[in-house]
């Protein structure tokens, strides 16, 4: 899923259109692929992974600013629930009652969407999510759950070099960005983003190149 000159209106209207052929051409039903979710350090090229997994394995690409964009609007996810029949549409209830029973959520007008629109994606399957405490919302056994990092110094050269920007200015864009999605985590879900029990596999980066961490992950994948 490209984001690149289109909108967010299109994105979905494009998604929401690639589920309902799916659906009416029953080709959903005849083997569950499960989602990937993508938790990420500022800097380790999480970003890039997720891309290259997305065509690597022929998923559909969920970006953090899509899902938000997504969350942040009711007509959005509406139209996002009309894609499921009525027991993917009784699952999806289930899952989000049991996340806010089990963490001890009091979720607001954004969290509801969000669980919404991230379990929705998680139903449909076939997709990859980065960011948006996305591992906290799908079932374990309907996702492989990923965690990118890489140690603060090779984070900061690849954030300096990515953004033309000096050292000392990508060193507090990191800092900045992780510290803002812990708080994020720590407020929706009641979690730690960086607690390795919250993942399936933690790659670091600064071990091993983009290539090997996209072949590593796919390697765990369900063969399509």
């Amino acid at each position: 899923m490209k984001t690149v000159s289109r909108s967010i209106q299109q994105i979905i209207e494009e998604q929401v259109q690639k589920w309902q052929a799916m659906i009416a051409q029953q080709k959903k039903k005849e083997k569950y692929y499960p989602v990937i979710t993508l938790s990420r350090e500022p800097g380790s090229g999480g970003r890039l992974i997720a891309r290259g997994l997305a065509e690597k394995l022929g998923l559909d690409l969920f970006d953090q600013e899509v899902v938000h964009e997504m969350a942040k609007s009711a007509n959005i996810s509406t139209r996002l629930v009309e894609t499921l029949d009525e027991k993917g549409l009784s699952t999806l209830q289930e899952w989000v009652s049991a996340l806010v029973d089990s963490r001890h959520l009091w979720p607001d007008q954004y969290m509801q969407h969000l669980m919404k629109v991230v379990g929705i994606i998680g139903e449909h399957g076939r997709a990859v999510i980065v960011g948006r405490g996305a591992n906290f919302i799908i079932p374990k056994d309907m996702k492989l759950s990923i965690r990118i990092e890489a140690s603060l110094d090779v984070r900061v050269k690849n954030i300096a070099n990515e953004f033309g920007v000096p050292e000392e200015e990508a060193r507090r864009r990191a800092i900045r960005t992780e510290s803002d999605r812990k708080a994020f985590v720590r407020k929706y879900f009641n979690a730690d983003i960086a607690d390795p029990m919250n993942y399936d596999m933690v790659i670091n980066t600064g071990k091993f190149s983009i290539p090997e961490a996209i072949d590593m992950i796919a390697s765990l994948y369900p063969k399509l």
